[in-house]
């Protein structure tokens, strides 16, 4: 009669959630720590968010672990009759709470809704997370140069019916789970890249559908990842100080129907034999051999090890997902044995190979950006830092030796860059387009903003720039996702906010400056790369790349209102710029990279990196200010006010109001970073755009300068001449890159450049931001952060007939749209209630508009 009762209740569970997902709509996207219903909560006071699109009066939240209690509670009540519901009431028109004076259980699924006056929402859900308890870390016994993959089995009898059942594990290197066969969620390389030594990430589970009564089997593979990098490259993973065999540690927790429980966990008890994957390097490829198949004499018992490191902490972020599948464009058959695979655009990810050959034989899968003049795909661009020790482990090749039947293979540590795939056989094989597909991969950030326009030229840049961005988010922001795959620090500040123009990607950069600060030196210094073991700390690690440790937090705190990030990471902060003090001389400093690459003329290294310096004190202040520090406050404003005195002193020429040697950099920098006094912002301005003027609207400037350089125009009053930069389609330029059928953005203006120039990097996407901050006209205001209120100033350049922008925010969609209609421009902007949009019209026309939508007609140039 128990378990009866308990099913009826699940039932009635069930059909309660679906009656509120039908019944509530005024207060949706409910999320815990930035996620739908997720599971592996570790924080002691996880963050609850929610999109309120209308003002309804005083906001409750309520939470239980009672799902039909909380389904059936109504706004009126202060409890339910099981008194287990907490109720939480807040002011008007809040979107977030921290779960405060509930102690929160681990391994326990815990149910919320939300009422915004009388309107509640559907009913969300987060498990916390289940810990590993007594597990023990387990690894096979080989040493790091032994290259087959180890699998490993354990197996579980269920004797009674069980209720909910969740999976904890964390590992040293990458991670596959198989429960009686099938895979345990749908996430790629698990877990995220940290540095081991100083934090690994573990992965939770539920996994109650995939449990069954009598015996069950669970399998885990382990792939190598950053942790025992086995191939070589100047970056120096494979002498990283962790480095080791992979290892792993596990806790299943299995809640029966009657209310016992049972924990399996990893031990001495566990089997261990070879994979059928004998070789594989996230940074190079994976190694196959179909013919592997395993006895039940190749199992044998593993070795008990220490954990590799001080701190498993929670990974709850976006994971990396297969995203979308593609077929091949074309297929160029060189020869019998020889063909080339054409897919429709650069991409990161894997391929998946179905074919059927004779045992033995060998498969090659080439995976490139370019083409060789004969067809043959061409790794010269991204092959460069490779330092192989022989040629067992070519770069970007796969290799699979078939069994004799019907093979599959798809890479499952590892990923590539790539748009052509050369494959190679020992032996003429039939291929077809089914043989070979693309499956594209990255961290599956939602999507938020949404930007269409009337000129599919701006349409295909900004694609090319979200490709780029996304071909470049693995649970950390990478340069390029071939040749390194490193988190330069410079390279994921310069894109941010095109990210969160477009997407949800919060988790990605917090579990990042969570890496800073496992980095960190005691002197308050940080690698260029991060995470590393030790290469960066010596070279690029200069102000103006490792200052994302200040800028990431600051503009995640403009766009999203969330002031925990700045909590958790002000110690970090405070240390590396106050380390900057100590090395910069009567406040300047020349600790930097410099523009990298440039097109042609060269900015000043010391002004570069001076302007970050007065970036990093500008942001500490209002950092400092904002939780409360005012000592620190006080001394970081006053710091700032030198280091701008010292620059303008030092750079300034007041009489044509140019900065430094003149340069597009120099220029735009000193304006979009607010160097300039405000009596000579015209005069610069002005120099600036006769600059660019006299480029022929073309581009001079590095990474620095392409962050700076259309912002600068577009708010000085020079909105149409960043537009024609934009839209210019010879060299050098965005346009040249799409003109020439690009579908990434590229590492270097040229497109003849062959060695050292990836055609997949991000450094050079501030443009997607410049789409929807001055083209749209849409910025968050850094005073009332999160799109609690936001500035409107629409841009309407000739040559364009429409625009269609939107921003999912937590006060609901922001939308605004134009077109041409004659000689009018039809302008309408639709504000949701709990936001606040202040609007300037090009005719200086201002409105304040707060839940409604406004149309304007402004007269077209």
């Amino acid at each position: 009669m128990r378990i009866f009762a308990l099913y009826l209740r699940t039932l009635l569970t069930v059909l309660a959630v679906v009656f509120s997902l039908t019944l509530y709509a005024e207060v949706d996207n409910l999320r815990c720590e930035y996620m739908k219903n997720p599971v592996g909560v570790d924080a002691v006071h996880p963050r609850l968010s929610w999109t309120l699109p209308e003002l309804k009066g005083k906001i409750r939240v309520i939470i239980s672990e009672d799902s039909l209690a909380i389904s059936e509670f109504r706004y009126g009540r202060t409890s339910d009759r099981s008194g287990h519901i907490r109720v939480y009431d807040l002011a008007p028109a809040t979107q977030e709470f921290s779960v405060t004076g509930m102690k929160l259980e681990p391994a326990r699924r815990y149910y919320w809704r939300v009422f915004a006056g009388k309107h509640g929402s559907a009913v969300a859900s987060f498990v916390t997370n289940l810990p590993l308890g007594s597990a023990r870390w387990i690894t096979d016994g080989n040493d790091v140069a032994y290259r087959p993959l180890a699998l490993y089995r354990h197996t579980v009898n269920v004797a009674k019916p069980v209720r909910e059942a969740f999976i904890t594990i964390a590992s040293a290197g990458l991670h596959e789970i198989m429960l009686n066969g099938a895979k345990v969620g749908d996430h790629c390389l698990d877990p995220m890249f940290t540095r081991f030594d100083r934090r690994v990430l573990s992965v939770m589970h539920d996994v109650t559908g995939l449990l069954r009564e009598g015996c069950n089997v669970v399998t885990v593979e382990l792939g190598n990842g950053w942790y025992n990098h086995q191939s070589t490259a100047v970056w120096f993973f494979h002498e990283a100080s962790w480095r080791n065999r992979p290892r792993f540690a596990a806790n299943l927790l299995i809640r029966y129907m009657d209310g016992t429980e049972e924990n399996v966990v990893t031990d001495a008890s566990w089997q261990t034999a070879e994979s059928s994957t004998v070789f594989s390097s996230i940074y190079t490829a994976e190694h196959y051999d179909a013919r592997i198949v395993r006895s039940e004499s190749s199992w044998h018992s593993v070795k008990e090890v220490d954990s590799p490191t001080r701190i498993v902490s929670s990974q709850v972020m976006h994971p990396i997902r297969r995203t979308a599948v593609f077929r091949a464009d074309k297929i160029d058959r060189l020869s019998d044995t020889l063909a080339v695979y054409h897919f429709p655009k650069n991409m990161a990810g894997v391929t998946r190979l179905r074919v059927r050959g004779p045992r033995g034989a060998v498969v090659r899968l080439k995976h490139g950006e370019m083409l060789y003049a004969d067809g043959r795909v061409n790794l010269g661009n991204i092959d460069y830092h490779y330092r192989p020790t022989d040629d067992s482990d070519p770069f970007q090749t796969d290799i699979v030796t078939l069994s004799g039947g019907d093979d599959e293979f798809a890479a499952r540590f590892g990923y590539k860059g790539f748009q052509y795939v050369e494959v190679s056989s020992s032996v003429p094989l039939e291929l077809t387009a089914e043989s070979l597909v693309a499956e594209e991969m990255h961290s599956d950030v939602p999507r938020t903003g949404y930007w269409h326009s009337s000129s599919e030229y701006l349409n295909k840049l900004l694609e090319a720039t979200e490709n780029s961005y996304l071909c470049n988010l693995f649970g950390y922001p990478t340069d390029c996702p071939q040749r390194e795959k490193n988190g330069w620090t410079a390279d994921a500040y310069l894109a941010l906010e095109t990210g969160m123009a477009y997407y949800d990607v919060v988790t990605i950069y917090e579990k990042w400056m969570a890496d800073f600060r496992d980095e960190q030196r005691p002197d308050g210094t940080l690698s260029c790369i991060v995470p590393t073991d030790k290469w960066g700390y010596d070279w690029a690690n200069g102000v103006d790349w490792t200052s994302a440790t200040v800028i990431i937090p600051w503009q995640i705190y403009c766009w999203y209102g969330d002031r925990q990030i700045l909590e958790r990471h002000y110690d970090c902060m405070d240390r590396y710029v106050r380390h900057i003090e100590t090395v910069a001389k009567e406040n300047l400093t020349d600790w930097g990279l410099g523009d990298w690459i440039p097109v042609k003329t060269k900015s000043d290294l010391c002004y570069t990196t001076s302007v970050y310096y007065y970036v990093d004190a500008v942001i500490m202040s209002k950092i400092a200010r904002l939780l409360g520090k005012s000592g620190d406050a006080a001394h970081y404003s006053r710091l700032a006010d030198d280091i701008r005195s010292a620059i303008n002193l030092r750079f300034l020429n007041p009489e044509n109001g140019l900065y430094a040697g003149g340069t597009q950099t120099e220029l735009s920098m000193a304006l979009y970073w607010d160097v300039v006094p405000d009596e000579f912002r015209a005069k610069t301005a002005s120099r600036l755009n006769e600059r660019v003027v006299a480029d022929g609207f073309h581009l001079d400037v590095g990474v620095h300068g392409c962050k700076a350089l259309l912002g600068a125009l577009s708010d000085n009053g020079y909105a149409d001449t960043a537009y024609k930069v934009v839209c210019q389609k010879t060299y050098p330029s965005w346009g040249y890159w799409i003109s020439r059928g690009a579908t990434t953005l590229h590492e270097n203006w040229k497109t003849d450049v062959i060695i050292d120039n990836s055609l997949n990097h991000i450094m050079f996407g501030e443009v997607g931001a410049w789409l929807f901050k001055s083209l749209a006209g849409i910025t968050p205001d850094e005073t009332v952060p999160g799109f609690r209120l936001v500035n409107l100033r629409p841009y309407f350049p000739s040559g364009l007939d429409s625009l269609n922008v939107s921003r999912e925010t937590s006060y609901g969609r922001l939308e605004t749209s134009w077109k041409r209609d004659g000689g009018v421009i039809i302008y309408t902007v639709n504000v949701p209630a709990a936001m606040t949009a202040k609007l300037l019209l090009p005719d200086g026309r201002r409105y304040i508009i707060r839940g409604e939508s406004k149309t304007f007609k402004i007269k077209s140039k």
